[in-house]
């Protein structure tokens, strides 16, 4: 298990993304993209978390107050998309893979929520202050709004609480063969982590690549980016290191479970 981890883990910090990424900026256009694809991940994971909140595997690590970031997204959509933002979200083909996934567990293997939790949330917490500063300064927003999603307001201190939301993934009681799928779904989380990523990239090239196209896909893109200008296939946001970091930090700390 250890080994594939690693293996993903390299992978991850070689994706074209991820290299331009450490040097890059992030742009509001895709910003905007990475927010749609934010908003569809945790509207799954989150009522997927809530309808199995009173499941042994899940309980012990059900934190909405201090976590949930649904509300958070819905506000940065409406900041920057408007009332009607809802019409205006678009995702790729990973985005939909990864919910479908999550809506699968919540369905069938509860526990392995903890592992998307865990990737998901903590790697937020890990990298929110920091990248909702570099967010801020990238896209030059004179305030906070529109960086919601970087900020948790219920959480004092982010490392005492990593520290608090370990010791009770490791109260979950796990069967061996549960403990081992929970560690796949880990390595699947990561994965699907990825791909969106890669995805986001590939879209933000088709626009640029391909801006006569009349295909409904790229349409509602340029729909989505009022402005007029053309996306670049500048790095997809800065933010996502923070993802990688933390993901690098935490997913490894998962085989303490």
């Amino acid at each position: 298990g250890r080994q594939v981890t690693k293996e993903n883990h390299v992978r991850a910090e070689n994706t074209e993304l991820m290299l331009s990424f450490q040097r890059g900026q992030v742009t509001l256009q895709q910003y905007k993209l990475l927010l749609c694809s934010l908003y569809e991940i945790y509207q799954a994971l989150e009522e997927e978390m809530d309808r199995n909140c009173n499941h042994p595997g899940v309980a012990p690590i059900y934190f909405p107050t201090e976590l949930a970031r649904l509300e958070a997204i819905e506000k940065d959509l409406e900041f920057f998309f408007g009332q009607d933002w809802r019409e205006k979200i678009i995702v790729p083909a990973a985005t939909k893979r990864y919910c479908h996934r999550l809506r699968q567990i919540g369905k069938e293997n509860p526990e392995f929520l903890i592992a998307h939790a865990y990737t998901r949330y903590l790697g937020d917490l890990s990298g929110g202050q920091v990248l909702g500063r570099i967010a801020q300064k990238s896209m030059s927003l004179k305030s906070s709004e529109g960086l919601s999603f970087f900020a948790f307001p219920g959480v004092s201190s982010p490392n005492l609480f990593k520290q608090l939301y370990r010791s009770r993934m490791n109260s979950v009681e796990l069967t061996e063969e549960e403990r081992n799928g929970v560690l796949e779904e880990a390595i699947m989380a990561f994965e699907f982590n990825i791909q969106v990523f890669e995805d986001l990239q590939k879209m933000l090239g088709n626009i640029e690549n391909k801006p006569q196209t009349c295909s409904t896909h790229s349409t509602s893109v340029k729909m989505l980016f009022k402005d007029g200008t053309l996306i670049k296939r500048t790095p997809l946001l800065r933010m996502v290191l923070a993802i990688f970091v933390a993901l690098a930090t935490v997913s490894m700390g998962i085989y303490a479970l």
